[in-house]
C-alpha cells in the first residue's frame, strides 16, 4: 500500500463496512476511502445468513420500518441497475399459528406495522366482499404488494399452503419482504466502491492514535509489517469485534454477542415447495419424541432441556434455483450473551432439534425423523444492543463513528444503515429517525425509561 494517508479508514469489511465505502465513494465522491479486515471481504457473519430481507418491524416508534424501508428502496435500485445480479425476490414472510387466541396478535401487528409504514393490511375471512388473496411471485421484486395478507379461510390456507400442519388456523403472509444473495450484493457494492476509488487491505487495526480529541492516525498490522495510516475518520464496522475496536479509542459500546446457526439439508422429497416464502411459525410447542425417545433421555446423559417446551418462531426457507433441493432452518431458542470466538463451535443436537421443531408447522418433514440427509451447519454472531436496534452515528471521540450492532438484520440493513452513517460523516441532511440509532440515546432519560417497558424486539 504506497499511500499512508485517506479520507476514512473503515474497520470491517463485512456488509456494512462495503456498504459504508460504497456510500461514501460512489455516492458522496470522497475519494481515498480504506477498506480494512484481518479477514477476506464479506466473512465472518455477512455470509453466513439466511439472506432475508423485511418492513416488519415492531415499534416503538417507526425508525426500524422507515430504515428497513429506504434500505429496501436501495436494494430494488441497485437490482434494476444490475439487472438483478444479487436475485432480489419478494415472496414475503408467512407467519403461522394453530392457536386461535394468536389470531389477535396477529390482527395487532399487522396493524402497528401499517400504522408504522409497512403497508396496509388486507384481511381473507371467506366472508363477501373482500379483497382476493394474491399470492407472491417466486422471483423478482417489482409490481408486488406490500402490506400484509391475514387469512382465516380454512379453504383458502389449504389452497395456498397445504403443506402446513392441518390445524393452522390462520396466517400472515408480510408482503415487502424476501432474500437475495448475500455474496452477490456484498461483490456488487465493492466493485462500485473500489471503481469509485476505494481500497481494500488485509490488516489488522491494532491502535489509533487520537489528538486534541480526534482521530488523527491508526496503527495496522499487515502482511508487510507494521504500518501507520493518517486518517482525520475511522469507522468501526467490525461487527461482533466492534466493541473490541471501540476500547482502543476508550469508548465503551452497549454491544453484547449471541451465537446463531443455521442448518441446511437436501430436501429429497420435495417437502417443502420450492415457491415457498420464508415460513415461520409463531406457537411455542415441545418436540414430537417418541415414548422410547423420551425415556432414553431420562436414562441417557442427553441434555434434559430437549424434553422442555421450546419457543415459538423456528423458520426455513428453500435456497437456490434450478434443480436445487436445499432447504435452510433456523431456529433460536439458546440466547446466551457469549464472547466470540472463531471458528464458533454449534450444538450437535442443533440439525435435529430444528428439523423437529420445523415438522411441527410442516409434517411432511416428519418423514426425515432419524434418517436426516447430511446437513450443513454453520452460523455466527449476533453483535446486538438490549433493543436489538443499530448504532449508527458519531462516538464521542471526534472523528470516530460507529456502524454496528445490526444483530441478524445486517444484510438487510445494510444499504440503508450504510447511507445513514455516510450521511453522518459528510455532514449531509439526515433523516428524522437518524436519533433512535445514535449511542447517545442511552443517556435520555425518557430513552432509559422507556427501555424498561420495551416489548417484542423483532427478532426472529
Amino acid at each position: 500500500m504506497e499511500d499512508t494517508t485517506y479520507d476514512v479508514v473503515i474497520c470491517g469489511a463485512g456488509i456494512a463496512g462495503i456498504a459504508a465505502a460504497y456510500h461514501l465513494t460512489a455516492v458522496h465522491k470522497l475519494g481515498k476511502v480504506l477498506l480494512i479486515d484481518e479477514g477476506a471481504p464479506l466473512s465472518l457473519p455477512s455470509d453466513k445468513s439466511t439472506e432475508c430481507y423485511r418492513n416488519w418491524w415492531p415499534g416503538p416508534g417507526d425508525a426500524m420500518v422507515r430504515l428497513m424501508n429506504r434500505s429496501i428502496d436501495i436494494l430494488e435500485t441497485l437490482a434494476q441497475e444490475s439487472h438483478n445480479a444479487f436475485n432480489l425476490n419478494r415472496r414475503g414472510y408467512l407467519f403461522a399459528t394453530a392457536e386461535e387466541s394468536r389470531v389477535a396478535d396477529f390482527v395487532h401487528a399487522a396493524e402497528e406495522a401499517a400504522a408504522l409504514g409497512a403497508g396496509d393490511l388486507r384481511r381473507h375471512t371467506g366472508g363477501a366482499g373482500e379483497p382476493p388473496y394474491i399470492p407472491a411471485h417466486a422471483t423478482g421484486y417489482e409490481n408486488q404488494l406490500d402490506g400484509a395478507d391475514l387469512i382465516t379461510d380454512p379453504r383458502l390456507i389449504r389452497a395456498h399452503f397445504p403443506y402446513l400442519a392441518q390445524d393452522t388456523v390462520a396466517v400472515l403472509h408480510a408482503r415487502r419482504c424476501g432474500w437475495f444473495s448475500a455474496q452477490q450484493l456484498g461483490t456488487l457494492l465493492l466493485d462500485l466502491a473500489v471503481k469509485s476509488g476505494a481500497h481494500v487491505l488485509r490488516a489488522q487495526l491494532t491502535g489509533v492514535e487520537v489528538e486534541g480529541g480526534r482521530v488523527s492516525s491508526v496503527r495496522l498490522d499487515t502482511e508487510n509489517g507494521a504500518q501507520t495510516v493518517s486518517t482525520r475518520h475511522l469507522v468501526i464496522a467490525a461487527g461482533p469485534k466492534a466493541a473490541h475496536v471501540a476500547r482502543l479509542i476508550g469508548v465503551e459500546l452497549p454491544i453484547y454477542c449471541e451465537l446463531h446457526a443455521k442448518v441446511a439439508f437436501q430436501d429429497s422429497l420435495r417437502v417443502v415447495p420450492r415457491e415457498a416464502p420464508l415460513l415461520i411459525w409463531t406457537d411455542p410447542q415441545q418436540l414430537a419424541w417418541t415414548e422410547e425417545e423420551r425415556d432414553e433421555f431420562t436414562r441417557s446423559d442427553s441434555p434434559s432441556w430437549l424434553l422442555d417446551e421450546f419457543p415459538s418462531g423456528v423458520h426455513a426457507r428453500p435456497e437456490g434455483m434450478g434443480e436445487s433441493q436445499v432447504v435452510l432452518v433456523l431456529w433460536t431458542y439458546h440466547t446466551q450473551q457469549v464472547e466470540p470466538t472463531f471458528p464458533p463451535v454449534f450444538d450437535p443436537t442443533y440439525p435435529e432439534v430444528a428439523l423437529r421443531g420445523l415438522a411441527r408447522m410442516i409434517p411432511g418433514l416428519r418423514q426425515y425423523f432419524g434418517r436426516l440427509p447430511r446437513p450443513t451447519v454453520d452460523g455466527g454472531y449476533y453483535a446486538k444492543t438490549v433493543e436489538n436496534r443499530p448504532l449508527i452515528g458519531p462516538l464521542p471521540v471526534q472523528g470516530a463513528w460507529i456502524l454496528g450492532a445490526l444483530s441478524g438484520f445486517g444484510l438487510m440493513a445494510a444499504a440503508g444503515a450504510g447511507e445513514l452513517l455516510a450521511a453522518h460523516l459528510t455532514s449531509s441532511e439526515l433523516p428524522a429517525y437518524e436519533r433512535w440509532f445514535r449511542l447517545e440515546r442511552y443517556e435520555d432519560p425518557q430513552y432509559r425509561a422507556l427501555l424498561e417497558t420495551w416489548g417484542t424486539t423483532g427478532q426472529l
